[in-house]
């Protein structure tokens, strides 16, 4: 089967990620997307068609470059030549790609990907009811919806919408690819504790997370450390390595290579970070993170807010640290009381999360692709 996938952003770990699990699962993928970098020559052994740089936090610029795709749409008509599927990953690409099945492929199915709901999309303002009524419109034309949270379709789509297509929840897992040895990644001694060493990994783009974690080496000097990996959205936390400089029990460990610096990282910490106030009261309080599901499996305790999707699917499995507002003098009190027979029985919690629910293997993989071939145009 020939899926031709629209996507947000060629640079995305996550979206190569999901090209090799359409490769797994037996299709052949024409890509086709905007860069937020340099392009890249090839992804997952795709050489994709490149419809121009977009950039974070620079919504305007975001409409009008797909606006501009839209009118110069004959430039991706040879890959849709064949194709079953079109896919499109976030809602500035299901404009493109519908336009592009119109087209091209009219005897294709449509099938949008959501991964994230920008803030805009709940608006009660007459720019957030045009987005939805957008979304409506775009949504009688699919054949299927994909989401990564239950809590996407609870909070925004079911809540807006009478009409849906059929929805498929396929989470953030980890790829059972990108481990060599699951259980033993599972089994990775830590180091000893205190000092207990809390991990912030992944999309490094919240202020007030940053925020809490200084505070919480200011008040628990050698008791707790904090190591950071990834990429800092500066858009979003300008004056991320001044607060990193300022206190000593924060690392700034630069990015890492998720293929294979995940055992390690986690390995090296003992709980991981999943909290995020981004987008509190929408987006962040509804998605389920990677680190969510890296964590878990490379045996991190996840710390997470309870009153969110994250701290939901924590509570579901019986494991993690489920705090609430006010976070400060919450995890003042887990910290405080925080002793190796309580931590070990925080880790005990997390080795048994069943495997299935945080890594997807060559048959979730062939299952995603059978679903996507079993809708109709």
């Amino acid at each position: 089967m020939k899926i031709a996938y629209f996507v947000h952003n060629l640079n995305d770990p996550a979206v190569h990620r999901r090209v090799r699990m359409l490769h797994a699962g037996g299709a052949t993928v024409a890509l086709i997307g905007f860069c937020r970098g340099e392009s890249p020559p090839q992804v997952e052994g795709c050489v994709p068609i490149n419809l121009g740089r977009t950039h974070d936090a620079r919504l305007l610029q975001r409409v009008v470059a797909t606006l501009g795709a839209v009118l110069s749409i004959a430039r991706v008509r040879q890959a849709l030549a064949d194709a079953e599927v079109v896919m499109a990953r976030q809602l500035e690409m299901l404009v493109i790609a519908a336009r592009a099945r119109r087209r091209y492929a009219p005897d294709a199915s449509l099938v949008f990907e959501c991964l994230d709901i920008h803030r805009l999309m709940v608006a009660r303002s007459g720019a957030g009811r045009a987005m939805r009524f957008m979304e409506a419109r775009l949504l009688r034309q699919c054949q299927l919806l994909v989401v990564s949270s239950q809590g996407f379709m609870r909070e925004h789509f079911s809540r807006f919408y009478r009409r849906l297509p059929p929805v498929l929840i396929a989470e953030n897992k980890v790829l059972a690819e990108e481990v060599d040895d699951c259980a033993a990644g599972r089994a990775m001694a830590r180091p000893a504790g205190p000092p207990w060493r809390i991990g912030w990994f992944g999309n490094i783009r919240c202020r007030r997370s940053l925020v809490a974690l200084a505070g919480i080496t200011r008040r628990f000097p050698g008791k707790v450390s904090v190591i950071i990996r990834g990429r800092p959205a500066f858009t979003a936390v300008p004056d991320f390595h001044e607060i990193v400089a300022a206190h000593p029990g924060i690392t700034f460990a630069g990015a890492y290579d998720r293929r294979s610096d995940l055992p390690r990282m986690y390995g090296d910490v003992h709980f991981a970070w999943a909290i995020d106030f981004f987008e509190a009261g929408g987006n962040s309080d509804w998605l389920l993170p990677n680190r969510l599901y890296e964590g878990s499996l490379f045996g991190a305790v996840s710390l997470a807010m309870a009153s969110v999707e994250t701290g939901r699917w924590l509570a579901t499995q019986r494991a993690g640290v489920l705090l609430s507002d006010p976070l400060e003098a919450s995890v003042d009190r887990f910290f405080a009381g925080l002793d190796e027979v309580g931590y070990g029985a925080a880790r005990a919690a997390v080795q048994r999360i069943p495997i299935g629910a945080l890594v997807d293997d060559d048959s979730d993989c062939q299952e995603l692709v059978t679903a996507l071939a079993g809708v109709r145009a």
